[in-house]
């Protein structure tokens, strides 16, 4: 049974009249004829009933109208779903960000997708550079934004963005006003409050430390924090030191409440994540472009 049988059907049903109903459908009325005939041949049931010259429902046929009509209007439910969903007017948007694209890149971002777009949901995931990558991997969001790279061979990446990042500290704290002779062994003498396992802003000030000859295994961890804004909270009025973006610590340097030390790091990119293998959906692809 094919929707065009069901249309042909009902056509007749309410028409009462084969000739008249393939007028309407702009149909030969053999064609329409025939596809009677199948459909009555392959069920083995009589929908209508020949009176002289004209035709009546059957039994059978007066219930098979109901049916007809409401799968039809299934049908076309689901082509106006489809068709939401192709020009945007409704669906789900996933993505996981990590802490710092989600809490400062990303938003203007998903604030204009949500003025283009009022109808589609944002289903938001935030965690770390790892989780984000794990989401995606995983196919629990289409799209991941992280601080940095990952090496993951499935997913597909591309940077977006350039952040920068800083060593911050109190700023009564050596470093604030350190010289540049001296920066190396205070950054080895410091207790750091640090990021999580998994954190792109870990890796980040790993690497940093690597680069001005300082073990990343050697330095002295005061503590272990699972977001920027714990980290930054801790720092204040401490004698320890973190590397976290500027831009997330920005409203408390206007303050005076943490200083920059005065060390240069090497900028990190905002990378966009998909997986290989997944095509993307109109929600995402329309999010993506958005990013460029």
């Amino acid at each position: 049974m094919t929707l065009e049988q069901l249309t042909i059907f009902l056509a007749v049903a309410e028409a009462q009249h084969v000739t008249r109903a393939a007028e309407r459908l702009g149909l030969t009325p053999s064609a329409v004829s025939a596809s009677i005939k199948a459909l009555e041949r392959f069920y083995n049931v009589a929908l209508f009933s020949r009176v002289g010259r004209g035709i009546e429902l059957t039994d059978a046929g007066r219930l098979f109208v109901e049916e007809a009509r409401a799968t039809l209007a299934r049908a076309q439910a689901a082509a106006l779903a489809l068709s939401d969903l192709g020009g945007l007017k409704r669906g789900v948007l996933r993505l996981s960000a990590s802490q710092t694209t989600a809490s400062h890149w990303l938003p203007p971002r998903l604030m204009r997708f949500r003025m283009l777009y009022p109808g589609v949901e944002v289903d938001l995931t935030v965690g770390n550079t790892s989780t984000v990558a794990r989401d995606v991997l995983s196919g629990a969001s289409e799209i991941g934004l992280i601080e940095g790279e990952i090496d993951e061979p499935a997913l597909a990446s591309q940077r977006v963005a350039r952040d920068e990042l800083v060593i911050l500290c109190a700023p009564r704290h050596p470093l604030a006003s350190a010289k540049a002779a001296e920066v190396d062994d205070l950054l080895r003498a410091t207790g750091w409050v640090m990021r999580e396992q998994g954190s792109g802003t870990r890796a980040a000030l790993r690497a940093a430390l690597a680069r001005r000859a300082i073990d990343p295994d050697a330095i002295r961890i005061a503590l272990v924090l699972p977001s920027n804004e714990a980290v930054i909270s801790a720092l204040i009025d401490s004698d320890c030191a973190s590397c976290l973006s500027r831009a997330a610590a920005a409203p408390y340097l206007a303050l005076g409440r943490l200083s920059v030390a005065p060390v240069s790091l090497a900028a990190r990119d905002f990378t966009f994540l998909r997986h290989k293998e997944r095509g993307l959906s109109p929600a995402a692809r329309e999010f993506s472009r958005l990013c460029d």
